[in-house]
């Protein structure tokens, strides 16, 4: 069973989620504040957390931080903000989404399935090992590890989700809508940040060998090694 974390000082919001949620089979907790979050935390295992942003207390970014201490538990979080910078700072502390308030509770139990997806992909993917090498590049998709020059690079759930699909369709031209939808999991709504904001840390992250991330202008990406 799917047991989902729910985070936000709004109690209509939370009401909401729990009725979509369950109705997808999910269990839910709640949590009024970060605080009380952290404690359930210590306390449960979770497979996701839905965390909102501005909460009293302690923030949503400060919430995340402190619950990646105790437990690596994928989060998606909530904002009325939709600037960059936000969106930038919770992919950099490792949030697997980020959806805009007011959202569409549909939406939002999409975004959960990919979640839920993947957590059954990787328990499958156990039973393999997978290793790709170029240059000084590693790539181990069961471990889930990318080897810069011997260093291990500390990469944002989404950018290992993101370099993987472009590494394994190597050398092929992907448009922007089918990233979306085969790395998001969701229908391609117009907007290009969400992919922009990845890419642009993905190649931060892979360093000069961010020279095998190629952009297709007017297209979208491909990975050639």
């Amino acid at each position: 069973m799917f047991h989902i974390l729910v985070v936000d000082d709004e109690e209509k919001i939370r009401r909401i989620i729990r009725k979509y949620a369950e109705f997808e089979g999910y269990t839910i907790e709640e949590a009024g504040d970060g605080m009380e979050a952290i404690e359930i935390c210590k306390k449960q295992d979770f497979d996701l957390i839905i965390l909102d942003v501005m909460m009293p207390e302690l923030d949503g970014f400060s919430t995340c931080r402190e619950i990646r201490k105790i437990k690596p538990i994928p989060v998606i979080m909530l904002s009325a903000r939709g600037e960059e910078y936000d969106r930038i700072h919770g992919f950099e502390l490792g949030i697997d989404d980020y959806v805009v308030k007011p959202f569409s509770p549909k939406e939002l139990m999409m975004r959960v399935k990919v979640v839920a997806s993947r957590n059954k992909r990787i328990l499958e993917d156990e039973h393999t090992h997978e290793i790709f090498r170029k240059e000084g590049l590693e790539i181990d998709f069961t471990g889930r590890i990318v080897t810069i020059d011997g260093k291990k690079a500390e990469m944002t759930p989404k950018e290992y989700d993101l370099l993987f699909f472009l590494v394994r369709n190597r050398g092929i031209a992907l448009t922007r809508e089918k990233l979306i939808t085969d790395v998001w999991g969701y229908d391609y709504y117009g907007d290009d940040r969400t992919l922009d904001t990845h890419i642009k840390l993905l190649r931060n992250s892979l360093g000069e060998y961010r020279k095998f991330l190629v952009t297709l202008r007017g297209v979208g990406y491909r990975f050639d090694a």
